[in-house]
C-alpha cells in the first residue's frame, strides 16, 4: 500500500499559482508505476477568493481530476459568509474499499488574542487486501497557538488509544442493519499531515508518548510511530517546510510526518519525500507498506 500526504496551501505554488491539476499529477507520479493507494491533502479550499490565486471549488476539481476514486472531505472551517459558504480543511482520496469515514474536531481551547481557526481529524477505514482495515487519519494542527497544538497532539493519542481499547474490547455484535451494526475496529492505523511542530519540541514528544497496558480497558501497550524512524533510527527526519518560503522562520525544518500505529511497523518498507517540487510550501512525503496484492 501507497500513500501520499501534502499540505497543498490551497494547491499554491511558489509561483503564486492556484492549480490542483499540478498537485494531483506531482502526486501521482511520485507513486509511479505501483500507484498510489492513498492520498491525503491538507489545506484545501472551497469558496476563499481573498486567498492568494483565488481558489475556486477544489473538492469538486478534484473529483473530476481523479476519476475512480473515493474523496472524503473534512472541513474544519465550516461558515456562511457574504461571499457565501466557504470551507477549508482535509480530504482524502482512496483506490482502496471503504469501510467507514469519521470526523474528529480537534480541541480549540481559547487563547486570548491569538491568530487561529479550528482544526480536525478525519479518518476512512479502508480495507487493503494483504492488511484487512486500516483507519487512514489525516489532520493539520493549529499553526499559531501552542497551546491548541499541544491540547490536539494529546487528543490524535487519545483517538488512536480508544479505537485499540474498541479492538480489542469489541461493543456487542449486530447484523441487524440499524446504525448499532458490528463496525470494522482495528489497531491497524496511519496518521499523516502537517502537525506544525519539530521533533525537538514538546507535542512531538506528547503524540509519540507510548501508554501502558490496561486490561480493564481493552489496551495492550502501545504508541505511535515516526515512520521515517522505523527505517532509519538514528538519522533526523528530511526536512520538509520551508525549504524554499522562508516567511514563517528563518531555516528549513520537518512538520509534516507519516506515523504508524504498533501493529503496521513491521510492513513499513518505504519512505520518500520530494524536497525540489515548488507546487506548495509543503515538501509531499510517500510511505510505502507490504501488503498490497
Amino acid at each position: 500500500m501507497q500513500l501520499l500526504t501534502w499540505n497543498t496551501q490551497w494547491c499554491c505554488g511558489m509561483d503564486g499559482v492556484v492549480s490542483v491539476e499540478r498537485i494531483v499529477g506531482h502526486a501521482l507520479q511520485m507513486g509511479g508505476q505501483e500507484g498510489l493507494d492513498v492520498l491525503c491533502l491538507q489545506e484545501i479550499a472551497v469558496n476563499y477568493g481573498a486567498l492568494q490565486g483565488q481558489p475556486g471549488d477544489q473538492v469538486a476539481q478534484l473529483q473530476a481530476l481523479l476519476p475512480g476514486w473515493q474523496l472524503f472531505f473534512g472541513a474544519s472551517v465550516d461558515e456562511f459568509t457574504p461571499q457565501g459558504r466557504q470551507r477549508f480543511g482535509n480530504l482524502i482520496a482512496t483506490r482502496l474499499p471503504v469501510l467507514q469515514v469519521q470526523h474528529y474536531p480537534l480541541p480549540y481551547p481559547a487563547d486570548a488574542h491569538m491568530r487561529c481557526m479550528p482544526r480536525m481529524c478525519s479518518v476512512v477505514t479502508v480495507h487493503e487486501p494483504g492488511l484487512g482495515p486500516v483507519r487512514i487519519m489525516t489532520t493539520h494542527l493549529e499553526y499559531f497557538s501552542r497551546l491548541q497544538r499541544q491540547a490536539q497532539a494529546a487528543a490524535l493519542r487519545e483517538l488512536h488509544m480508544q479505537a485499540c481499547a474498541m479492538a480489542n474490547l469489541p461493543p456487542q455484535p449486530a447484523a441487524d442493519g440499524s446504525p448499532y451494526q458490528t463496525k470494522p475496529h482495528t489497531e491497524h492505523a496511519l496518521l499523516c499531515g502537517d502537525f506544525n511542530f519539530e521533533p525537538h519540541e514538546s507535542e512531538y514528544a506528547q503524540l509519540s508518548a507510548p501508554w501502558a497496558a490496561n486490561a480493564l480497558q481493552g489496551l495492550r501497550s502501545g504508541r505511535w510511530h515516526n515512520s521515517w524512524h522505523v527505517l532509519h533510527s538514528d538519522l533526523p527526519q528530511p526536512l520538509t517546510f520551508r525549504l524554499i518560503d522562508r516567511q514563517w522562520g528563518a531555516e528549513p525544518g520537518a512538520c509534516d510526518f507519516i506515523w504508524v500505529s504498533d501493529s503496521l511497523r513491521d510492513q513499513v518498507r518505504e519512505w520518500r519525500v520530494d524536497q525540489s517540487t515548488q507546487a506548495s510550501d509543503h515538501q509531499p512525503v510517500l510511505l510505502k507498506l507490504a501488503g498490497k496484492t
